[in-house]
């Protein structure tokens, strides 16, 4: 399942107790774009897909420096991540 974080959602709440794949992109992003195709075929984990022109502070807290970026976290705690575009076989070892 993919989510879009809403700006009246509190992503802490969202990401607690469960393990989640954070996807931080862009609009403008060509490699964002290709990423977001992959993600469409994700079936083994939920992703919460991050804007960060919309939350700029958020993606500062995750020190998001380029996208896409994609954080697994487990409990609201980062156990891996990844930059740039990666295929569907390296997001299952991410997760894993």
């Amino acid at each position: 399942m993919i989510k879009y974080l809403e700006e009246n959602e509190n992503f802490k709440d969202l990401v607690k107790d469960k393990k989640v794949l954070v996807d931080f992109y862009a609009d403008w992003c060509g490699p964002c774009k290709m990423m977001g195709n992959v993600l469409e075929e994700v079936d083994f984990i939920d992703i919460i897909k991050v804007n960060v022109d919309l939350f700029p502070e958020l993606s500062k807290e995750y020190a998001v420096m380029s996208i896409p970026t994609l954080i697994y976290l487990e409990n609201g705690e980062n156990k891996n991540q990844s930059v740039g575009f990666i295929e569907l076989d390296k997001i299952r070892e991410m997760v894993e």
